[in-house]
């Protein structure tokens, strides 16, 4: 029994209704009419599975390029939220800007790649810093001005 070398058209229309339609897994096995035990015997298969996981990597660079094009928005609206008249908000902001540095941080750690950073990366990295420090000052001036006020 030899290997076959290319896909079926089923076998072809099932990935690309599971890779780009509104269809879950399931109903795309009833649409096709497709058994479980036929699906996951295919999966086993080295040619589907080859084809499978090239439309999944494919699907994780698109969003990885969303995330991309986007984290610089985030991050300047994160920036603009420590600034916030409302200091629940700012608080926050200022605590998910160090919860990221920190993280990124640990990643770059157990990757060995701390040389590896860019120099935005690290730029970014003392972003938070900076801005805890500036959140500290506000919060000193407050304080000395409310001793002061309490003193007269």
């Amino acid at each position: 029994m030899g290997r076959r070398k290319y896909l079926t058209k089923k076998q072809l229309s099932v990935l690309e209704d599971l890779f780009s339609g509104d269809l879950n897994e399931q109903e795309v096995l009833l649409k096709h009419k497709l058994s479980k035990n036929i699906y996951n015997k295919w999966l086993s298969e080295e040619r589907f599975a080859e084809l499978f996981s090239h439309y999944i990597n494919g699907l994780k660079r698109q969003s990885e390029l969303l995330i991309s094009r986007y984290a610089t928005l985030a991050a300047v609206k994160l920036v603009d939220l420590t600034e916030s008249e409302n200091q629940e908000t700012a608080r926050k902001a200022c605590l998910d800007i160090i919860s990221f540095s920190l993280a990124k941080k640990m990643v770059s750690k157990a990757n060995g790649d701390v040389k590896g950073v860019k120099e935005a990366d690290k730029k970014a990295m003392r972003l938070p810093t900076v801005l805890v420090q500036r959140e500290l000052d506000k919060s000193v001036s407050q304080l000395r001005d409310f001793s002061c006020s309490r003193q007269i």
